[in-house]
């Protein structure tokens, strides 16, 4: 059986659950909103069915519901307190890796930066300025390396959802060979409300279990 040992995920909504996210973290899925989705319980999340199918236990799931890689969220929003790169930099900054080890790491993220229309930017390996990291594709680079500085050992899993821009997908991409981290791209699954319905995360979980079975690639 496939062993991921301590998981960690770093992800938006569509990897929320009440009361398994950080306390005070938005989030989207909960048993009681948006009952149209028919996830109910967190053991219909993407994440649960996945784990519940193999060896591992998730140690963080850093997951905000709304949120952006880039610091620019929804309505040109600075969201330079809750990206995907300031919740990375505060564990850090925290002495979290300090004190857990992290197996695997999924990042499932950019989904947000491409439907609220974040700046594009330019891909870039260095030297960002504060500027950049307002715009996805430099700040997507900016995560992978400080992923890679701080869990070099960790297996990183870049799951990238169905119907985002291709300048979001090419980036993601992009960064993720030059940082060696592995790239899962999702075809598109059962939504409602642009979100996963259980059928959907019931996919998700099949996809992500196919991808490690068959060693990248399903």
């Amino acid at each position: 059986m496939i062993n991921l040992g301590n998981v960690m995920i770093l992800g938006d909504s569509y990897s929320t659950f009440f009361g398994y996210i950080p306390e005070g973290f938005d989030y989207w899925y909960s048993g009681r909103h948006n009952l149209d989705n028919g996830v109910l319980s967190v053991k219909d999340t993407w994440w649960h069915k996945l784990m519940s199918r193999i060896e591992g236990e998730i140690v963080l799931n850093s997951s905000w519901s709304g949120t952006t890689v880039c610091h620019t969220g929804w309505r040109g929003e600075d969201c330079s307190h809750k990206s995907f790169i300031a919740r990375f930099d505060e564990l850090i900054d925290e002495g979290f890796f300090e004190k857990n080890s992290i197996d695997t790491l999924f990042i499932f993220g950019g989904t947000n930066d491409s439907w609220a229309g974040s700046p594009l930017g330019e891909v870039k390996f260095g030297d960002w300025s504060r500027e950049e990291l307002f715009s996805f594709c430099p700040a997507v680079c900016y995560l992978l390396s400080r992923v890679k500085e701080h869990l070099p050992t960790t297996r990183v899993i870049y799951i990238v959802n169905a119907g985002l821009k291709d300048e979001i997908n090419l980036a993601v991409r992009e960064a993720c060979v030059h940082y060696g981290c592995e790239t899962l791209f999702l075809p598109m699954m059962d939504r409602n409300q642009n979100h996963p319905t259980a059928k959907g995360m019931t996919e998700i979980a099949d996809w992500v279990l196919a991808y490690l079975e068959n060693n990248g690639s399903y």
